[in-house]
């Protein structure tokens, strides 16, 4: 067994950070210097899920869901 995932593996571009959306900011990334593209982030949450200012309740971002 390794350490590795299967994006690493296969030799796959993609971002082991998570992708935070902002409803009036640009996305970012957990991860430092991260210039990977937003499909290539396996995991995405709303900046509201960390406790971002920008989430009220007036804003909405395109990604949540329910």
């Amino acid at each position: 067994m390794t350490a590795e995932c299967r994006a690493c593996k296969a030799g796959l571009g993609h971002c082991h950070g998570t992708l935070i959306h902002h409803p009036h900011r640009r996305d970012e990334c957990t991860e430092p210097d991260c210039a990977t593209p937003d499909t290539a982030h396996a995991l995405h949450i709303d900046c509201g899920a960390v406790g971002c200012a920008c989430a009220s309740a007036d804003a909405v971002s395109a990604h949540r869901v329910g």
